[in-house]
């Protein structure tokens, strides 16, 4: 089993329009084959400068690998991740 992470920090103001369509087309990532578990995920903690955390786990490192290349995720990395997220970590655990 995989648990891949990501917790990240928006370049939308909290609270915008933007910030609302930004986690509701991360949201359809869940749809995806091979992910399960999926969550949208709020920060509340104060000992980091992150917004948002996405959490999903796969069956295996081959249903991750379906996920990582399926072109609806490869698009929103394209056009949605990339162009509105300043910064990132992601963290992958074996379960």
């Amino acid at each position: 089993m995989i648990r891949h992470t990501v917790t990240f920090k928006l370049k939308h103001e909290k609270g915008s329009i933007e910030e609302t369509d930004f986690l509701a087309a991360a949201m359809k990532l869940s749809s995806l084959p091979t992910v399960d578990k999926f969550e949208c995920l709020k920060e509340i903690g104060k000992k980091n400068n992150f917004d948002f955390g996405l959490s999903m786990e796969f069956e295996d490192i081959n249903a991750y690998e379906v996920y990582n290349n399926h072109p609806s995720y490869i698009r929103f990395v394209q056009n949605v991740w990339v162009p509105e997220v300043v910064d990132f970590i992601e963290i992958d655990y074996q379960l």
